[in-house]
């Protein structure tokens, strides 16, 4: 049996489910991630056939780089998802999934683009800009 995963933003205007392996959480330090929550990204993905939207209608789409878009609840504001132009998967944030999880933290990304009010000390491979 495939593994599933649900989740949901904070009101729960927008619920999803995901079947299948999630990858490990990433954590985002770019300045986009940190302005949209306040501190950084910690995020999973799943390929785009095997997640499913209730309340699509709900989520609001911010064009945020020429390549990327967010989606969030327009209702409540919850991050949700982000998602690269042309790839087959979405990132979804770690913290809108129901327990449990089953996740572990991976590595750190755009660490040089890291806020200046907190260190990353958790012992994780740590990347200057994207691993890839």
């Amino acid at each position: 049996m495939a593994e599933e995963h649900s989740g949901s933003c904070n009101c729960g205007a927008v619920r999803f489910r995901t079947r299948g392996k999630l990858r490990e959480v990433i954590g985002c330090h770019c300045s986009q991630c940190r302005k949209q929550t306040g501190f950084y990204y910690a995020a999973t993905n799943v390929f785009d056939s095997e997640l499913d939207l209730e309340g699509a209608g709900n989520i609001t789409w911010y064009r945020s780089s020429p390549q990327a878009q967010r989606g969030f609840c327009k209702t409540c504001g919850s991050a949700l998802f982000w998602k690269r132009d042309g790839l087959d998967y979405t990132s979804i944030m770690a913290g809108a999934f129901d327990p449990p999880t089953g996740l572990a933290f991976g590595y750190h990304i755009f660490c040089a683009d890291k806020g200046d009010f907190y260190e990353i000390d958790d012992g994780l491979p740590r990347y200057r800009q994207s691993k890839v």
